[in-house]
């Protein structure tokens, strides 16, 4: 588990206006996903994306498709910290 702080970059509002925060994937990985995308053989990079994609599915992440953000992982929240302790838990 990483004990240092996740990059929480704000963004705009959802059309709820609940706040919303993105970080990049490899922020979501660890070394034994690392491990598990060189084994699959397919683009490391990419599926090193999925990983993290699924990852935070889990507690409500999604894809973050922009072109300021590319590989990008959104995550609605009022609460940064707690959400800093969920995606170290993953």
């Amino acid at each position: 588990m990483q004990n240092n702080k996740i990059n929480l970059e704000r963004i705009t509002n959802d059309i709820n206006g609940n706040p919303r925060y993105v970080c990049h994937f490899t922020e979501i990985i660890n070394e034994a996903d690392r491990l598990k995308a060189k084994i699959t053989g397919a683009g490391y990079i990419s599926e090193l994306y999925k990983i993290a994609i699924k990852k935070a599915n889990k507690i409500g992440g999604k894809k973050y498709h922009t072109k300021r953000f590319g590989g990008g992982v959104v995550f609605q929240s009022y609460n940064t910290d707690e959400l800093e302790r969920h995606i170290k838990e993953l």
